[in-house]
């Protein structure tokens, strides 16, 4: 068997989205998502210009080597546009083998080490009354693990807070949007939102939160400190991790759970971090991680010191990549819970799909592969829309971290 043909196709029907096909001269395909969100064109032309050539003929049965020779072979390493390339076609390829062997993709990755994979909802409101509401909506909706996020006091937006009626979706049309950001208000606001919380829903419910990189080291340790009452199951991303030994000021400070890494696309963005166990879960999500090759040696290396997994699940990744999230959460032993963003009816439709969401877990199904199709007629029908995520400005004008 070898590969005879591969293709990229861009559609946008609600979010944009990159998805590889590759063939095999045998009639077998696999698929693989490369998006990137705000820069899904540059992987686009990585994989057409660059890497497309350079596998045709190759056995897809090799994604060891295939991996090796797209990740060393290109010399300029790493970075989220060659790691997402890289991603696409690793996914495609164990898709591609799930298939040829008439096998879910769990089995490739050594079976079954649970029965369904725990995952956590998103709730919000503009206000702390608003969010409960959402809480308890997702509560009845059978989660056992929520994210919760309110509105912040004398800001205008707050970081997964809908605009309207809608499910909350980060990116919008056009160019940057920009957004007021202050953190005072913002380290007041959250204890306040989960003792509420707690007081209304008792110790029965998992609590995440995400600060979304906006903290400085010190100030998530006071955050993390304040939260402690409330037995929150992670904080999540609550400073930039360029520097990593930050994240050595909050443990010090903390013994709140925290969560890092769906920006990584590396092990070695989360070396530090996994093995001096300033973190307590590992966020690496399967397309920007470079596949499930990488981000299994990722895992194998972080069950090492104690740190589970919880990859990044947001709906600009394609239900491809929540696919193969569930097949590796379904396989590793040191999974911890994976992010569940539904998406809509129309990404549904281009990309159907065996897996299930039933009493807070998810299934990934038994159909081989990984049990995800692509409508390439109906993606047809949603052409790209420029997107971008938006833009943060503290309330001087100067530019922070969104």
């Amino acid at each position: 068997m070898k590969i005879a043909n591969a293709n990229v196709n861009i559609t946008s029907p609600g979010r944009n989205f990159v998805t590889l096909k590759i063939e095999t001269d045998e009639g077998i395909y696999g698929l693989g998502d490369a998006t990137l969100n705000g820069r899904e064109l540059a992987v686009a032309s990585y994989l057409t210009d660059h890497v497309i050539p350079c596998i045709i003929g190759r056995d897809p049965f090799q994604t060891e080597d295939i991996w090796q020779y797209l990740y060393r072979g290109a010399y300029w390493r790493r970075g989220p546009v060659t790691m997402s390339a890289i991603g696409a076609v690793d996914v495609a390829l164990w898709d591609m083998k799930g298939k040829a062997l008439n096998t879910p993709v769990y089995n490739l990755l050594g079976g079954k080490s649970r029965e369904g994979v725990l995952v956590y909802c998103h709730a919000a409101g503009a206000d702390i009354d608003r969010a409960l509401e959402d809480v308890a909506r997702h509560r009845d909706l059978g989660y056992k693990a929520i994210r919760v996020q309110s509105g912040v006091p004398g800001l205008s937006t707050a970081y997964g807070i809908s605009k309207g009626s809608a499910r909350y979706e980060p990116a919008e049309r056009g160019l940057p949007p920009e957004y007021a950001w202050a953190t005072e208000p913002y380290l007041l606001q959250v204890p306040a939102l989960f003792a509420r919380v707690r007081e209304a829903f008792g110790e029965d419910l998992h609590l995440l939160h995400d600060c979304h990189h906006r903290l400085t080291p010190i100030e998530a340790g006071r955050l993390g400190k304040e939260l402690e009452p409330f037995h929150l199951f992670w904080l999540e991303d609550p400073t930039p991790a360029e520097l990593q030994e930050g994240f050595k000021v909050i443990r010090e400070h903390t013994t709140t759970p925290i969560a890092a890494g769906e920006v990584f696309n590396s092990i070695w963005d989360a070396h530090d971090l996994i093995r001096n166990q300033w973190i307590d879960y590992i966020r690496m999500t399967v397309v920007h991680a470079g596949g499930l090759t990488h981000l299994k040696k990722v895992a194998d290396f972080a069950s090492l010191y104690h740190v589970r997994t919880g990859c990044h699940g947001a709906t600009d990744l394609s239900p491809v990549t929540m696919a193969a999230a569930l097949h590796f959460g379904m396989a590793i032993h040191n999974f911890g819970i994976q992010e569940h963003m539904p998406h809509n009816g129309d990404t549904d439709a281009v990309f159907p799909h065996d897996y299930a969401f039933k009493d807070g877990m998810m299934h990934p199904g038994d159909a081989a592969g990984l049990g995800v199709d692509f409508d390439e007629a109906l993606a047809a029908k949603y052409p790209y829309r420029r997107a971008y995520l938006p833009v943060n400005r503290k309330l001087d004008g100067a530019i922070t971290d969104w």
